[in-house]
C-alpha cells in the first residue's frame, strides 16, 4: 500500500507539432497540460522514493524544475506511462531507448516535493559515502 504522502495523481495531455527543417519535417511531442486529479485523457501516479532524495533536490534546485513522462518506445505515438521527478530515472530510462517528454514542474508540486524532503530529510552526503567505501576498499587491500 502506497504511502499518501508519497504519491500524487497527475491526469496530463499531449500534442504534436510538426516542424519543417531544411525540406524535412519532423514531428515533436510534447506536454500540454499537466493537472492534479484523474480528469485527463492521461493520469499517471508521481510516486516518490527516498532513494531518490538527492535527485529530488538537484531537480528543485534548478532554474526551471521538472517532471518527466515515460511514454514507450523511442517511434511512434507517445502513450504516458509513468512520471518521474528524478533526472535520474528519466536519464535510465532514455538508456533503455524510452521516449521522455519533460514539462515545467507546477508549484505545488514543488511544494509537496519540498515538504517530503523535510519531512524525510534530505539525502546523505554523497561525498561522505564515497569516503566510506573507498576506506573501506583500503582496508580490504591492506590485508
Amino acid at each position: 500500500m502506497t504511502n499518501p504522502s508519497s504519491h500524487r495523481t497527475l491526469s496530463l495531455d499531449i500534442a504534436s507539432e510538426t516542424r519543417r527543417i531544411k525540406g524535412f519535417s519532423a514531428t515533436r511531442w510534447q506536454i500540454v497540460d499537466l493537472v492534479p486529479g484523474d480528469g485527463g485523457p492521461w493520469v499517471l501516479t508521481l510516486q516518490l522514493y527516498l532513494t531518490e532524495r538527492a535527485a529530488y533536490r538537484f531537480n528543485l534546485d534548478a532554474d526551471t524544475p521538472r517532471l518527466f513522462v515515460r511514454c514507450g518506445e523511442s517511434s511512434g505515438e507517445p502513450r504516458p506511462s509513468a512520471i518521474t521527478a528524478s533526472q535520474d530515472v528519466a536519464a535510465s530510462w532514455l538508456d533503455g531507448e524510452q521516449q521522455v517528454l519533460e514539462v515545467a514542474m507546477p508549484l505545488a508540486i514543488q511544494a509537496w516535493l519540498e515538504a517530503y524532503l523535510a519531512r524525510h530529510g534530505e539525502a546523505p552526503d554523497e561525498g561522505r559515502k564515497k569516503k566510506r567505501k573507498g576506506a573501506g576498499r583500503a582496508r580490504e587491500h591492506a590485508v
